[in-house]
């Protein structure tokens, strides 16, 4: 769990704000961005059929779509 400290403010339009330490803040984005990780790596787990292809003749058809 993220440790948060933060203050509230409210700007002129009577808009609540929420402040944050800028490592708060980082560490929520990197937790963020650590989610999204996971997220993508389950979805292409689920969608593996088990296909493989040497990395040479990958590279070979992505230099022909290239050109």
């Amino acid at each position: 769990m993220i440790a948060l400290h933060p203050k509230y403010a409210t700007n002129d339009d009577g808009e609540k704000l929420v402040i944050l330490s800028q490592k708060e803040f980082d560490n929520i984005i990197e937790a963020l961005e650590d989610q999204e990780d996971l997220r993508l790596y389950d979805e292409a787990k689920n969608e593996d059929d088990g296909t493989r292809i040497l990395f040479s003749d990958f590279l070979k058809s992505r230099e022909y779509k290239n050109v």
